[in-house]
């Protein structure tokens, strides 16, 4: 990979959303002590992030942590992507166990990293993301191969109707209710009938939970 210089990351924007306010400041510090990084905001939720996004120049970078209040950062990775999909979302959390690693690349974060990582680490990862890697530290990686082994296993299909597998499908391509009963010539009301019975035999409760189930085990 072609070695990035400083004068690629001029004024590189790169927001935090972290809880832990001392590593919040260190993190903070390391970015702004880096030549050619900014971090103009820090936030302790991805709630007060989503506000200011929707106001403000989007960031080319938010680094992200998991476990917050309100909002976590897997669900806050589909609401920033929604705001600004060109920002590449960093993971950087204690969590290392491989749902969360799988639905947060899943979601569409762009690397996945561990507070453990070294500053030097993260400052390499950051200048990754902007160059269109995808930087996981060497223990996630191994979690990412173990999951794609997973993908080999046997399908499971919870008894799916052939309907509500072409439905499941059509919400696995991005589709709305709306946009599906228009696609197969249903009303919206038998469209949710099908859903929520999808829910029932695949034990979700929502669209995002019914795909990341479908990726995980391999349904369709």
């Amino acid at each position: 990979m072609k070695k990035a210089t400083h004068t690629e990351y001029k004024s590189i924007n790169i927001w935090l959303v972290e809880d832990n306010i001392r590593y919040r400041k260190s993190l903070a510090g390391l970015i702004n002590g880096t030549e050619g990084l900014h971090c103009p905001h820090a936030f302790v939720s991805c709630e007060d992030a989503l506000e200011v996004l929707s106001k403000d120049i989007s960031p080319e970078v938010i680094l992200l942590d998991i476990g917050l209040p309100g909002i976590s950062g897997i669900q806050g990775i589909e609401k920033f992507k929604a705001l600004s999909p060109a920002t590449q979302i960093l993971i950087l959390t204690i969590y290392d166990d491989n749902d969360k690693v799988f639905d947060a690349l899943c979601a569409g974060a762009a690397g996945y990293l561990l507070k453990d990582s070294s500053p030097e680490k993260i400052i390499e990862s950051i200048k990754e993301v902007l160059a269109g890697g995808a930087p996981m530290n060497m223990k996630i990686a191994h979690k990412v191969l173990e999951l794609f082994a997973q993908f080999k296993k046997k399908k499971s299909d919870y008894g799916l109707t052939e309907r509500e597998k072409e439905i499941l499908q059509q919400i696995v391509s991005g589709l709305t209710k709306q946009q599906i009963a228009d696609k197969l010539f249903l009303s919206f009301h038998t469209v949710n009938t099908h859903l929520k019975n999808i829910y029932n035999k695949l034990h979700v409760n929502t669209i995002s939970g019914a795909v990341s189930k479908v990726y995980k085990e391999n349904i369709l």
